[in-house]
């Protein structure tokens, strides 16, 4: 799933790191986040949209095609 996490990251000038101290994950995680090789849960998410004050939907790009 296409994400725009790492637009907002940078946008607010966090590093992977410092942005993953505030979500209380692992840098690994937001890399893996950013690249696309994981989703984040719904409990993560939330926070991800919490923390840049927008909403999941705004922040996640689904694709309705891909489902089955």
């Amino acid at each position: 799933m296409e994400n725009h996490i790492q637009t907002l990251r940078k946008a607010q000038k966090l590093s992977q790191a410092e942005l993953a101290d505030e979500l209380s994950v692992t840098r690994q995680t937001i890399i893996s986040l950013e690249k696309g090789r994981y989703n984040a849960s719904l409990e993560l998410a939330y926070k991800i949209a919490k923390f840049f004050n927008t909403t999941i939907e705004d922040i996640f790009v689904f694709d309705e095609l891909n489902e089955d």
